[in-house]
């Protein structure tokens, strides 16, 4: 499907981060593709994006499921054409130390924090080497850096992803490709310093400028 507007996708949506980041791309002449686990998650999110006339589509695929996202993507390629922007913002956000945490939950969380990065990247990265232009981001956390041990698989993961992209920006720098990532240092909300929508303005510049690996987001 030929269309003269950049494609963003966006695996993991919901109504903060990804949604901020959709009304901004979308906004400057964007075309979205919001990627969530359920039908009904995706719908909010989506009328709030075509009331701002911005053209947005939604698919369901669960992030911690390899085949689910590998189809995920071959539909958007069929339907809407090469990723130009790709976000991975999915994320296993469970409590728990590391005395109470059990293998299986970190397996479980780790395949959404990080596998499920990996797995996305891979479904876009070949056609963008092939067109030499790119972008790709994901959503980090400060924990990455400093961990949290009430959160102790949620800061392995982030830890994980973090150095994911890095390697990613190092691996596609020479074929033309971005690779960046924000390192959020709070809980996101609206009406504070880590509003989505200001988090937002932060991809959109990272997304301009490609200067920087990764940005750590904090007051």
């Amino acid at each position: 499907m030929m269309n003269s507007k950049p494609l963003l996708v966006i695996v993991g949506a919901g109504p903060g981060v990804s949604l901020g980041i959709g009304k901004k791309f979308g906004g400057n002449g964007f075309r979205v593709v919001l990627v969530s686990r359920t039908q009904q998650s995706l719908e909010p999110n989506l009328q709030e994006l075509h009331e701002q006339n911005i053209e947005s589509y939604g698919i369901s695929a669960d992030a911690s499921d390899p085949d689910s996202l590998k189809q995920a993507f071959e539909q958007i390629k069929s339907e809407y054409g090469a990723t130009d922007v790709l976000v991975y913002n999915a994320a296993n956000i469970v409590p728990g130390d590391p005395l109470s945490l059990t293998e299986q939950q970190l397996i479980n969380d780790f395949k959404v924090n990080t596998v499920g990065a990996l797995t996305s990247a891979q479904q876009v990265i070949p056609e963008m080497i092939e067109r030499k232009q790119g972008t790709l981001f994901f959503t980090g956390g400060a924990i990455a850096l400093d961990p949290n041990p009430d959160y102790a698989s949620l800061s392995l993961g982030k830890a994980a992803t973090r150095s994911l992209a890095l390697s990613l920006a190092d691996t596609l720098s020479p074929h033309g490709i971005y690779v960046g990532q924000v390192l959020i240092a709070d809980h996101v909300k609206r009406g504070t310093f880590y509003d989505p929508d200001r988090i937002a303005d932060v991809f959109w510049n990272l997304y301009n400028a490609r200067d920087q690996k990764e940005i750590i987001f904090k007051e």
